[in-house]
């Protein structure tokens, strides 16, 4: 489907980027009239020997997106983009041609790493308008800043849409399933086109809560494998609060009124969102954020589903354990390699962890 989307795209006469997790200035593509094209794994097996050259260590995420460019199973796009999510993707950026064969342009984009500063706020701004003059290259003409101004309001909007569906979840006659597929649909579709699945679905959203069974808040890269959402549903839980890298943190949890500036709009965006741990953010801004997730959400238990090796995630599990340890909330730390089917022994943790979770709930 993905395939006959981008030539379908590229028929108008637009570039088409595949773009590695999580954070980059979708705008900016948007802008450019550039599809921007998420390759977040993929799933199952590496599908190319150049994934055998990396550390045993290296995340799946890393392997996988690897062996799929190397394999020539994105040959359609023009570009690859290349954030500076962590180590392994940033060193990607490098890999690629040289174990890959990689020819076609490849793109970097840095964010600041930590917290809220002005010096912070001055290199993004730098980097966004070196990004944006590199996109207007690609695309063969200059970005305008009104064709900026017109990308920064959409993507606003579609931001809206994203955080309404996630805050009122309960109130949502979709299951997980159709719900993420939904959201997820929006890593290769053209904005506008995304838009208005979004708005179809908001329409659905009831007065009060329809979803039944046991609400669990989960925190952690991506939803892969899918399967994990049918799981959830089997042993009667569902997501009523999403901190996935993937999802939730790039839903801003405090929508607010953009400035005219779009360089500056987008500078704006980035230190508002969700505290992640691929941007640095400060561990007490994370948990204190989990916190108000879980409170608002009526989360009973919290899954912290993270890709093995993956160092971001990983090393806030230790102060997440501590945390939520103190407050007495049960929590289920659930490793994945993105495999194509959620593991045998993975659905076991979580129908015990369910059941654990239902119990204590039962006796409050």
């Amino acid at each position: 489907m993905r395939k006959a989307y981008i030539r379908e795209q590229q028929s108008r006469g637009r570039k088409v980027v595949a773009v590695l997790p999580v954070h980059y200035p979708k705008e900016i593509l948007t802008a450019a009239g550039v599809l921007a094209v998420e390759l977040w794994g993929p799933p199952g097996p590496p599908r190319h020997p150049s994934a055998g050259r990396l550390q045993a260590y290296v995340c799946a995420v890393g392997r996988n997106a690897l062996a799929f460019l190397a394999g020539g199973h994105a040959d359609l796009v023009d570009a690859v983009l290349f954030p500076h999510t962590c180590d392994t993707i940033q060193g990607l950026a490098t890999l690629l041609p040289d174990l890959g064969g990689w020819s076609k342009p490849v793109l970097r984009f840095q964010h600041p790493k930590g917290d809220d500063r002005e010096s912070a706020r001055r290199f993004l701004r730098a980097e966004l308008e070196r990004f944006a003059g590199e996109l207007g290259r690609l695309a063969g003409a200059p970005l305008t800043a009104e064709a900026l101004s017109r990308a920064v309001a959409l993507h606003a909007e579609i931001d809206r849409a994203r955080a309404a569906l996630l805050a009122r979840r309960a109130s949502l006659d979709l299951s997980d399933r159709a719900l993420y597929d939904l959201l997820r649909r929006g890593e290769f579709l053209w904005p506008e086109d995304h838009l208005v699945e979004l708005r179809r679905a908001q329409a659905r959203l009831g007065p009060s809560p329809v979803q039944g069974g046991l609400p669990l808040l989960v925190t952690g890269y991506v939803p892969e494998p899918m399967s994990l959402l049918d799981c959830l549903a089997e042993v009667g839980a569902f997501i009523a609060a999403d901190d996935w890298a993937a999802t939730g943190r790039r839903a801003p949890p405090r929508p607010e009124p953009l400035p005219g500036d779009p360089f500056q709009a987008l500078v704006e965006k980035a230190f508002a969102g969700a505290p992640c741990t691929t941007r640095g953010a400060s561990r007490a801004l994370r948990l204190a954020h989990l916190d108000a997730l879980r409170e608002r959400s009526g989360a009973r238990g919290v899954l912290a589903h993270v890709p093995k090796f993956c160092e971001p995630e990983l090393f806030d599990l230790p102060a997440l354990r501590r945390h939520l340890g103190e407050r007495d909330v049960p929590l289920l730390v659930l490793e994945t390699e993105l495999e194509a089917e959620l593991p045998a022994q993975a659905r076991t943790r979580l129908e015990a962890f369910a059941e654990m979770v239902s119990a204590r709930r039962a006796r409050a």
